[in-house]
């Protein structure tokens, strides 16, 4: 390939990250392409995009998350509204195919949306084989055969793995990941998870409510530590009353068969005793790792931390000009909307703008019900660092439409610069948390004070009036409180 023909960049992964960068690179000018190994669960063996969140995260778990709590309305709360249903059931094939049916659509349009931005869409598994006058030269291979593209940058967009554990061996059929754990056809009477965080909560929400007996083993003292004290707090006790058991401070030691083909998972409880805990299906959400062995980093000589990371700046360059990375493969919260939003300033920087991220302001959303949401520091960081604030809380059994909807569980809680009032933090336990978080998104980018979210104007009645009452608690008062 000659010097006119390289790219200006190609991407390495079509998720989050890479697909968005991609298309934010079209956008703007450049000549891009893009390339994707993995087939996940295209029908026709094919690689496609989206990455873990499209194909078996974020996506299809919000898809049987939807299922699974529509259900559990018609069974167990529609009677408190007037609302007589008998004998429902649910139709597990059905409702994996509804959500398979979302990720396929999905992926067409980000196809689709290559193809609009002048995006080349290479199918293959990428390998850098070095430097030449015109760029970086990468080999792309697919069954058997081997094009090679050169480029002036390269944008490292691999994500993440499953973290696996020693002596427990993933088949996706009675042993999962969070691939497997999507893909069930039909209700598991016992379900074990190895692992409290984000993913094991968010899986045993969506089986809970189907009915599956759920037992959560972490080997953390607490429930979500990344969190605010008294979300953590809040949220152990409305999951456990949901029917969830968990067992915290455990150290997991070995997986056995049954006889009669159940499972049982040995471990060693907080005091240091042997404990075991027999399931028909184990789920190891024991957190992710970064994708970065088999892509040639080294013939170049990106360096990668002692934690597997790849090691960027503040704008996400590597040790070697020209090489980029983004995503779950760089230090962060592996977050897709992280990734997507460092795509972007990847791309702005290659093409000469002054692209930015700002990691104070990128929020967090775990989808329990009720969900948790969260962006900027805990009480904890505050106390920490020694800044001084004030918080403000208020809770949804005082707000109105809360109580029209039949669920009151949560609160909103506003840490405030006590000096400045400039907002430091806010976390939302809520049904709709993850849409009202963007309020608090934008007044932490914006770099907004707790009196200024509490002078805006808030329609009534909305859940988000909690904002303002938390908001308004951390300086004058609550109006309604």
């Amino acid at each position: 390939m000659t010097q006119e023909q390289a790219l200006d960049v190609l991407v390495i992964g079509a998720g989050s990250g890479g697909y968005i960068a991609s298309i934010r690179a079209g956008q703007l000018g450049l000549k891009v392409a893009c390339v994707e190994a993995n087939p996940y669960a295209d029908p026709k063996g094919e690689p496609r995009p989206g990455g873990t969140c499209l194909n078996v995260g974020c996506i299809p778990s919000k898809a049987l998350l939807s299922s699974s709590e529509e259900f559990e309305k018609i069974e167990k709360h529609a009677a408190a509204h007037g609302i007589r249903v008998a004998g429902a059931t649910m139709d597990v094939p059905a409702m994996i195919a509804r959500k398979d049916a979302i990720v396929t659509k999905m992926a067409q349009g980000i196809e689709y949306l290559f193809r609009k931005n002048k995006v080349a869409y290479l199918k293959g598994r990428a390998n850098i084989l070095g430097r030449a006058d015109a760029g970086f030269r990468v080999s792309i291979t697919r069954a058997g055969s081997t094009q090679e593209v050169t480029a002036r940058n390269l944008v490292i967009a691999t994500g993440s793995l499953p973290r696996q554990l020693p002596g427990i061996a993933v088949d996706n059929m009675d042993v999962c990941d969070n691939s497997g754990a999507l893909d069930w056809r039909s209700v598991p009477r016992r379900i074990a998870i190895i692992g409290a965080g984000v993913i094991g909560l968010e899986l045993g929400s969506v089986w809970r409510r189907l009915g599956s007996q759920v037992t959560v083993v972490e080997a953390l003292p607490q429930l979500l530590p990344m969190c605010d004290a008294d979300v953590g707090r809040e949220m152990l006790k409305l999951l456990t009353a949901q029917g969830m058991d968990f067992r915290f401070g455990a150290r997991v030691m070995a997986l056995e068969r049954a006889g009669d083909g159940a499972l049982k998972l040995s471990y060693a409880d907080a005091g240091g005793a042997s404990q075991s805990l027999a399931c028909d299906k184990l789920v190891v959400a024991a957190g992710r790792v970064p994708t970065t062995a088999g892509l040639g980093l080294d013939t170049v000589g990106v360096r990668i931390t002692e934690r597997g990371f790849v090691d960027v700046d503040e704008h996400c360059r590597t040790s070697v000009e020209g090489v980029y990375a983004i995503g779950d493969v760089v230090r962060g919260p592996m977050l897709a909307h992280k990734a997507e939003d460092e795509g972007v300033m990847v791309m702005e920087r290659i093409a000469g703008q002054a692209g930015h991220v700002n990691y104070d302001a990128i929020p967090s959303i775990i989808y329990t019900s009720p969900e948790i949401a969260w962006v900027g520091r805990t009480e904890q960081a505050l106390k920490d660092a020694g800044i001084e604030y004030r918080a403000g809380k208020f809770p949804f059994t005082a707000n109105g439409r809360a109580l029209g909807n039949g669920d009151t569980s949560g609160f909103v809680k506003v840490l405030a610069d006590k000096k400045t009032d400039a907002v430091l933090g806010v976390h939302i336990v809520s049904t709709y948390a993850s849409e009202m978080i963007g309020e608090a998104t934008m007044a932490i980018e914006f770099r907004a004070a707790a009196e200024d979210i509490g002078r805006i104007s808030h329609a009534h009645p909305t859940l988000y009036e909690a904002m303002r009452e938390a908001s308004l608690a951390a300086g004058t008062g609550a109006l309604n409180l």
